[in-house]
């Protein structure tokens, strides 16, 4: 499995009230809470992301509130994959769960740019920055993980088993 976008790049701390605003919290539907995600941090996001996009963030990405609504506005509006320095566990977890590829990679999070493309193998862990010729060595998803990102999420993946 591979991502392969253009990058939106964030900072440090980037909690899950920017992610997805708890005024939007009363909807669960995932085109809803696509349509409002990261608009506190940068209002034309939802504007300019495109399918297949990546997020690349700094240190403690998801930080705050435990609301699966974060990582579920991020995947519906289109992007394929998160790397950061670091994320919050709960994040980290609920990411997973529904389905959103993320990788920690402190050397692609600091020198990977706005607007760089950018190419990730989930299989072997490799960050492909296209824009500068330059590779990072992120963290493999290990094979039940990436079952899981396959089968769009936690709940899908259990169902199929069945």
């Amino acid at each position: 499995m591979k991502a392969h976008g253009n990058v939106f790049k964030f900072g440090d701390n980037v909690d899950t009230d920017v992610i997805i605003p708890a005024r939007y919290l009363n909807s669960s539907e995932p085109k809803e809470l696509a349509m409002h995600c990261m608009e506190d941090i940068d209002k034309d996001f939802v504007h300019k992301v495109k399918k297949g996009d990546l997020i690349v963030a700094n240190k403690n990405f998801g930080c705050g509130s435990s609301r699966e609504h974060a990582p579920i506005a991020i995947k519906a509006a289109g992007v394929s994959c998160v790397i950061a320095e670091t994320f919050a566990r709960i994040f980290y977890r609920n990411a997973i769960n529904i389905g959103l590829p993320i990788i920690e990679c402190k050397e692609a999070a600091e020198a990977i740019e706005a607007g760089d493309e950018v190419e990730v193998d989930f299989d072997s862990g490799m960050i492909y920055d296209k824009t500068k010729g330059t590779s990072y060595q992120g963290q493999a998803f290990p094979e039940f993980m990436q079952k899981i990102i396959k089968a769009e999420g936690l709940v899908n993946y259990i169902n199929q088993k069945n």
